[in-house]
């Protein structure tokens, strides 16, 4: 803890504290205090205080986002909707406090009235509303928005269940629901005054007066608001989540039969639809609530963007736009993967079947209005719907798509004649025992632009997932390489690194990431090399600290932290880190005498609920753990840890504390990546595969600059022609053979020899990602690590070049590059007066 000199002079970019803000900050946080507490409680609990907290920082927010929704409304911009079933958006205090520069007022009233502004963060629940990768970066993507000054909204649902929580039970990952909302959530409001219907089930009839979907089934979907600010730009945004409730009539017509009870019961049938997020990363599951889940958000969104389309000015509820010609002038929507795919043909119903606009127009029209997101090339991932089930759930949308299929096959055949082949590898109805819809297909023909992101994994789109609409159609493919918030991901969770950036090239790095560039000038400077291992070695303490206390685990801080934080999949390859510790363990027993570069391993990461090999990882890394952590010929050399339940809140603690970012997917599955990134900008070394965003790391830093190893894409597809034969790999290297037995005998599992022949099966004869391939590569590249670490001065150089080169990763430029290329908006820096000041 910093004694009290320390923390007056401890500078900081979060936000410089007048005395006023620290005045005005106490006197509001008492006033909410009084309030929060319940009139027979005069102990406040922490809760209690976090609360009084978050509502004193929300204040600050509510003028600006009325102003700055006031400021949309008289301008009347295009507005970019940005729509996604997941928003993983963590935590919402200290972010907060940091966009507002609010950080050091709040730190200062809390820490006067004898409190620990840290200890209070750590109440927040995570909204954990996503799985991992693709729902936080439409997080990063709403800060970068804001702070762009774009007229953005998030669109998504509000779900009451979120990512589960994860323990670790005997070794085992054990879910547990995520009641994130149990104690209520300040951040966000209700707005039931733009609560709509939407439609389900029924039939359709053609009548003379135009199609009519009928005899539907009805659920009312509740927006709660929750605002974005952007940083110190005074523009505060809207996500804006849906939640279902059954409408107040809900079955009660069936039930005349007086069995009153029976039908209010039956509303969970309605509400069911937000209750809680599918758990599944890059897996498609075809349940008819996930579907029902999809079209809910899309339906309600429509709904409510064109109203606001209609009536622009603000406070207006009357339509003043009657004619759509201007729609995609006014309006984008980004398409976050396929899950929000039904906007596509929801809008054409919209257009076509209420407001009578001609078919070939509202096609025009919708095309130019949607663009899509591609996010995996995992053919399990891809959603293809059976046709069975739109029929019954939404009979007019499987017309409208049969429609659109047919204009576009129509097309496709007078532009290659008797090419039947194309055809059906082009339909997005595909054919076979069950009748599926391609929702990637849709997606494309539906849309103006078509986005990887990265640019490898944008290549690969044009080379082989969309090769035949790749020909069709060139203009529309795009690559967007993804980024981060360097507000989130650097200001926050790395103040400390923030501060000895900002104190050699300013601060405007923080809104400017390619500022970074000027740290190359510090490379050789022996006060910021020392400054910024000192930085590592601080955090490395913090996060050591941390873990004795929440998992009883002691580890040395002296060591190398090698650390693997994602989604637990086979893709992803945590089983080669797990052959990389067997290794190095089977080398220190081997020779205990010998002196080894001490590492920590930590690996983190969920598993699918229903994915039996990915669970089976995570028992292996346990095991695996149990038998190095307890040998005593190791002692301090090699630790292995499993990271219980890794979320956002608990990246931003790790992260900044790594050494080593293991990303070291197969070359051409990872689509981009976004935490190799998180580990770049805060200065651990990556040792990884040219996969994903790596290859444009490497490019940016120099390959030299981090440690690549592996098949190219290209040696991957070479071996898959040649045929991949683990068994060659295992008779050939002595060491991964040692490791495979081991793993096999039971060595790691002693009370139940058995446990891993399913990883040993798979690695031997099943293994589509080809982990042995790359092990011996690997393995070699690990020993060039240990080397480098020798010397701490030229790793630190390493880092120091790789923070620098680390600025193109900032989703600020994502950003700026869908706005100019795709939505056709320009980002603006002038900040919004605030709302102490007249607005002109």
């Amino acid at each position: 803890p910093l004694s009290d000199g320390d923390r007056r002079k401890q500078i900081s970019v979060r936000g410089i504290a007048g005395l006023g803000d620290v005045a005005e900050v106490r006197k509001s946080f008492n006033r909410h205090l009084h309030f929060t507490l319940v009139k027979d409680r005069n102990v406040a609990t922490p809760r209690d205080y976090y609360f009084a907290l978050a509502h004193t920082v929300r204040d600050h927010l509510v003028g600006r986002w009325i102003r700055t929704q006031q400021h949309y409304y008289e301008r009347d911009p295009k507005r970019i909707y940005y729509l996604s079933l997941e928003f993983y958006m963590g935590r919402t205090l200290q972010n907060t406090m940091v966009n507002l520069g609010l950080q050091n007022a709040c730190d200062e009233a809390i820490y006067q009235l004898g409190l620990d502004l840290e200890e209070l963060e750590e109440i927040e629940e995570d909204a954990g509303l996503g799985n991992g990768g693709l729902g936080r970066l439409a997080a990063c993507f709403l800060d970068s928005m804001a702070t762009l000054g774009l007229a953005a909204y998030g669109y998504g649902i509000r779900y009451e269940f979120g990512i589960f929580n994860q323990k670790i039970v005997d070794g085992w990952q054990v879910e547990e629901a995520d009641d994130w909302l149990r104690y209520g959530n300040p951040w966000e409001k209700a707005r039931p005054e733009y609560m709509l219907p939407v439609h389900f089930y029924g039939r359709v009839e053609h009548t003379p007066d135009g199609v009519k979907w009928i005899d539907t089934q009805v659920v009312l979907a509740m927006p709660y608001d929750t605002p974005v600010p952007g940083y110190k730009n005074n523009t505060v945004n809207t996500m804006r989540l849906w939640s279902a409730k059954a409408p107040n009539d809900f079955n009660l017509q069936e039930f005349n039969m007086g069995d009153y009870i029976e039908a209010v019961l039956d509303r969970n049938l309605a509400e069911n639809i937000s209750r809680v997020l599918y758990p599944n990363d890059n897996f498609f599951e075809g349940k008819e609530l996930r579907l029902k889940q999809e079209y809910f958000v899309v339906a309600a969104t429509l709904q409510d963007i064109i109203r606001r389309f209609k009536s622009s000015k603000f406070g207006c509820r009357d339509p003043v736009r009657t004619c759509f010609e201007t729609f995609p002038d006014k309006v984008a929507i980004q398409l976050n993967d396929t899950h929000p795919a039904l906007s596509i043909p929801e809008l054409m119903r919209i257009l076509v079947d209420v407001e009578k606009v001609d078919w070939d127009k509202a096609w025009e029209i919708t095309k130019r209005t949607c663009a899509y997101t591609n996010h995996t090339v995992l053919p399990e991932a891809l959603e293809r719907w059976p046709v069975s089930m739109f029929e019954k759930l939404l009979p007019r949308h499987l017309e409208i798509i049969y429609a659109l299929n047919q204009m576009h096959l129509d097309r496709v055949a007078a532009l290659y004649p008797g090419d039947i082949d194309r055809l059906r590898r082009m339909s997005v109805i595909e054919e076979g025992d069950c009748k599926r819809i391609n929702m990637a297909h849709l997606c494309v023909i539906g849309s103006h632009a078509v986005n990887g992101v990265a640019r490898i994994h944008s290549d690969i789109v044009k080379n082989s997932v969309f090769k035949d609409f790749y020909e069709l159609e060139p203009e529309k493919f795009q690559n967007k390489t993804n980024g981060i918030t360097p507000r989130r991901w650097l200001l926050l969770c790395n103040p400390g690194l923030a501060d000895i950036i900002a104190e050699k090239i300013g601060e405007g790095f923080i809104t400017d990431l390619s500022q970074l560039k000027k740290l190359l000038d510090f490379i050789d400077n022996e006060t910021f090399i020392r400054d910024v291992a000192k930085v590592k070695q601080e955090n490395k303490l913090k996060f050591a600290a941390y873990l004795e206390e929440q998992y009883k685990v002691k580890i040395n801080p002296m060591s190398m932290f090698d650390v693997q934080v994602k989604r637990i999949h086979e893709y992803k390859r945590q089983l080669l880190n797990c052959l990389h510790a067997i290794t190095l363990y089977n080398r220190i027993r081997c020779n205990p005498s010998k002196s080894f570069v001490p590492r920590t391993i930590m690996i983190g990461g969920k598993a699918a609920p229903g994915y039996h090999m990915a669970k089976m990882i995570i028992k292996l890394i346990t095991s695996i753990g149990e038998v190095i952590n307890n040998d005593p010929y190791v002692g301090d050399k090699l630790k292995v840890i499993f990271l219980e339940n890794y979320r956002v809140s608990l990246a931003e603690k790790v992260i900044p504390a790594a050494d080593l970012s293991q990303q070291i997917s197969t070359a051409g599955t990872e689509a981009s990546g976004t935490g190799n990134m998180k580990f770049m900008v805060n200065g651990a070394l990556t040792i990884g595969t040219m996969d994903g965003a790596n290859v444009e790391m490497a490019e940016e830093a120099g390959e030299e600059n981090l440690f690549i190893f592996g098949m190219r894409v290209e040696d991957v597809e070479a071996l898959d022609r040649k045929g991949y034969n683990a068994r060659e790999y295992y008779e050939s290297l002595p060491e991964l053979r040692q490791a495979i037995d081991q793993i096999s005998s039971g060595f790691f599992s002693p009370r139940d020899p058995g446990c891993f022949r399913d990883v040993v099966n798979m690695l031997m004869y099943h293994d589509r990602f080809k982990v042995f391939a790359d092990y011996e590569a690997y393995i070699k590249c690990q020993g060039q690590v240990d080397q480098l670490f020798m010397d701490p001065r030229e790793w630190t150089r390493k880092v120091i070049r790789n923070i620098a080169c680390s600025g193109k990763f900032s989703s600020d430029r994502t950003i700026t590059e869908y706005a100019r290329e795709i939505w056709g908006v320009e980002p603006s820096a002038t900040a919004i007066p605030p709302p102490n000041l007249p607005r002109n």
